[in-house]
């Protein structure tokens, strides 16, 4: 990477090898994030491109750990390369795909080294989602503006 730019070069980095371990990281780091919704929508929108690309596959469903309102959930799992990942399964998944019961403890995904700005970067340039600066932070500062309270005589309406 040059000095000047602001991501990797494109193309040498989108083997299946790096945009798993990528979708690994960004996994990773979303899970303890202060605004994870960004880096859900990039491994999910990676993993749904990966698929329609034949790169990655769709292996079954798995019950919840963490199931929202509901006693039972479904997640669907995707093998791409040597990693497993978690998606939202789709109404078809339900019907295509084997149930796999409980999830397995025993199994995980191979230690990985790389940086988050890294796995960002490799993931935007494949699916071309971009984040916006729109953080909670910036948005408090310049979203409101005070405004000076309004008193009105007792009985007086506005």
């Amino acid at each position: 990477m040059n000095p000047d730019q602001k991501r990797p070069q494109q193309k040498e980095n989108l083997t299946i090898e790096n945009l798993s371990q990528a979708v690994f990281i960004v996994n990773r780091h979303a899970k303890t994030a202060i605004n994870p919704k960004f880096l859900y929508k990039l491994k999910q929108e990676s993993l749904k491109r990966l698929i329609e690309e034949g790169k990655a596959k769709k292996v079954g469903l798995h019950f919840s750990e963490n199931p929202r309102n509901s006693q039972q959930q479904s997640d669907c799992l995707v093998e791409c390369g040597r990693y497993f990942f978690h998606i939202p399964p789709a109404k078809a998944d339900f019907t295509n795909l084997p149930h796999l019961g409980k999830l397995d403890g025993q199994v995980r995904n191979p230690k990985t080294i790389m940086s988050l700005n890294t796995a960002k970067a490799i993931l935007q340039s494949y699916t071309g989602i971009m984040e916006h600066e729109d953080s909670p932070r910036s948005r408090r500062k310049t979203g409101r503006t005070y405004q000076k309270p309004v008193f009105k005589k007792l009985g007086e309406r506005y």
